[in-house]
């Protein structure tokens, strides 16, 4: 059985970097947004384009969980919508779904982007203070049992029919 395993947290939490780890160790796909927008697009957010890479990124995964290789999905995932719909969907194809969260508190976050910015200002992201702020506000931390996998997946939110639909809606190239 292939592990779709997705790496949830902020900036600067490390989550590439674990992410390339898992790949390591377990011979994994690797899909890293960040790592094609800037080559693609020259910026992190490029109207709207990083929601159809990652739809069309979510896609491929699910084609590779199919064929058996493990598959590493490195978006961040800040909200429970979003990780419940890839749980839903890698669960769908038989896959076994891992959630990998890696909480950052504030200060070390700083510094990270900070190092980050120093080291590899080509092939990275600015982040303002002003950024960093607006992501603490919108992320929804996981809680021990999604984390855990404890609980079962939630309904989609009112107007979907299943979390395919409502990924197809927030992905646009998912479909």
């Amino acid at each position: 059985m292939t592990t779709l395993f997705l790496m949830v947290g902020l900036p600067g939490a490390g989550k590439t970097t674990r992410a390339r780890q898992l790949a390591d160790e377990h011979g994994a796909l690797r899909l890293t947004p960040d790592e094609w927008m800037l080559p693609l697009f020259g910026a992190p957010e490029s109207d709207g384009k990083r929601d159809v890479l990652e739809g069309r990124m979510l896609w491929l995964a699910l084609e590779a969980v199919r064929l058996g290789p493990d598959v590493v999905v490195d978006y961040g995932c800040w909200s429970r919508d979003e990780r419940s719909a890839i749980r839903w969907l890698a669960e769908a194809e038989g896959a076994r779904f891992r959630l990998i969260y890696l909480p950052v508190d504030a200060e070390t976050q700083r510094a990270r982007l900070a190092h980050r910015r120093a080291t590899a200002a080509g092939v990275t992201f600015p982040l303002t203070e002003a950024d960093i702020v607006h992501a603490r506000a919108q992320f929804e931390e996981p809680d021990a049992a999604e984390r855990e996998g404890r609980t079962a997946v939630d309904a989609p939110p009112a107007g979907w029919t299943d979390w395919r639909e409502w990924a197809a809606d927030r992905w646009p190239s998912f479909a």
